[in-house]
């Protein structure tokens, strides 16, 4: 598995006009093995399709806290859209040949995650982008609450995604 490392976001991410006044803008870039699958679709159900198990159970806590105060839980999300339409309950707003761009508006906060694979001279890279923009104090309290956990869930599912087992 490859070394996942924070970077600058990406000028070509396709919601690069988000970054302005979001609450939260941050990215992580892998290498991605020499033998990678083409389709963004297919490389983004490998780094978030069937999460482990720590990341399922953190979900699931998630989704009870949540559900209090009238957010969806990700099941719900997961039941509005078919399997083409999202990645996990992820649901998928754009793709390109290099990108697919996931994401949600709430009354809390509007959420995007970018997977973008950027060529090189050597192997290529996926570039994980997140941006959020909060509405209220829910919204900052949720993203608040998450952060610790979001870094860790992106690295993880970056290493996922760069691991050449799973090729």
């Amino acid at each position: 598995m490859h070394r996942v490392t924070q970077i600058e976001p990406p000028a070509e991410c396709g919601f690069a006009d988000w970054f302005t006044g979001a609450d939260l803008v941050d990215s992580y870039a892998v290498c991605l093995p020499e033998e990678h699958p083409d389709d963004m679709q297919v490389i983004a159900a490998r780094a978030l399709d069937n999460p482990p198990p720590w990341i399922r159970l953190l979900l699931f806590i998630r989704d009870g806290i949540m559900g209090l105060v009238g957010v969806k839980s990700s099941s719900e999300v997961r039941r509005t859209r078919g399997a083409q339409d999202r990645i996990d309950f992820f649901p998928v707003l754009a793709r390109s040949a290099n990108e697919i761009i996931l994401g949600a508006d709430d009354r809390h906060l509007d959420f995007r995650l970018s997977l973008l694979r950027r060529t090189t001279e050597r192997n290529p890279i996926l570039i994980a982008t997140t941006a959020v923009h909060c509405h209220n104090a829910l919204g900052r309290w949720y993203l608040a609450a998450i952060m610790p956990f979001h870094r860790l869930i992106v690295r993880s599912s970056l290493g996922r995604a760069s691991d050449r087992r799973s090729a």
